[in-house]
């Protein structure tokens, strides 16, 4: 059974897109980096609906650790499918950014996203094909006043998207980008009403989008109906971006 590898995959979008690809035939790994408890949840719900799943941990901002998971856990896998969704914020303006914030934001969600898809492209290219898929954002278009420094890391996701696309095409290998806009996850559950509605005001849809419907675009570009796209953006944003 080919593998589907999810980084970030105990909650919100990443969890959605685990039990769509479990539910797409996928044996599905999940990692985490502080919640076992959740990423043992996503599981369990894998495994009890017929699919086939498992959690490991992992740091993604620790490019050894990173190397050493591949090594240990995805070299005998049938990795068909990387999806780099794990990421974090540390928002603030830039003249009241410490460098620690900027620093930890390329690092975890820019470098580790690099180091994943390095390796995974190691094994993929041996089996001359696979499905990379980066977790981006509508701020890495658009930018966005108070975080300079995720705007910066999912700028550069797309351009790490378009370049893999290109060194990988002649493998068999396509290289895409989902840009999900606000989506309704437990990051975004937290914020006041006002700022909630202040978001769906900026939205021509006049809602957040659900997770679903990022995990929806992956399958599609995991799915071989997708294998003549590469190098790819894919906007799911109700029309924010315009």
């Amino acid at each position: 059974m080919p593998t589907a590898l999810i980084t970030g995959g105990s909650r919100g979008i990443g969890a959605a897109v685990a039990k769509r690809l479990a539910a797409d035939g996928y044996a599905v790994v999940v990692t985490y980096v502080s919640k076992p408890e959740a990423a043992a949840a996503v599981v369990d719900e894998i495994v009890t609906a017929g699919g086939i799943a498992r959690a490991l941990p992992l740091d993604t901002g620790d490019t050894a650790a990173v190397a050493a998971f591949f090594a240990e856990h995805m070299k005998d896998a049938d990795l068909h499918v990387l999806v780099n969704n794990a990421g974090i914020t540390r928002d603030g303006l830039i003249v009241r950014m410490k460098d620690e914030d900027f620093d930890a934001v390329i690092r975890i969600n820019l470098i580790g996203a690099f180091v994943c898809l390095r390796e995974a492209a190691k094994i993929m290219m041996k089996r001359r094909t696979g499905r990379i898929i980066n977790i981006t954002s509508v701020v890495g278009q658009s930018g966005n006043a108070g975080q300079a420094n995720y705007a910066a890391a999912k700028a550069g996701l797309i351009g790490l998207t378009k370049s893999a696309a290109l060194e990988l095409a002649a493998r068999n290998i396509t290289v895409n980008a989902v840009a999900p806009g606000f989506v309704e996850t437990d990051m975004t559950a937290v914020l006041p009403d006002a700022v909630k509605a202040s978001f769906a005001d900026r939205i021509p849809a006049k809602r957040a989008c659900a997770p679903g419907e990022i995990a929806a675009a992956v399958s599609y570009l995991a799915s071989d109906d997708a294998a003549y796209v590469t190098g790819q953006v894919l906007g799911i944003n109700g029309g924010m971006y315009m």
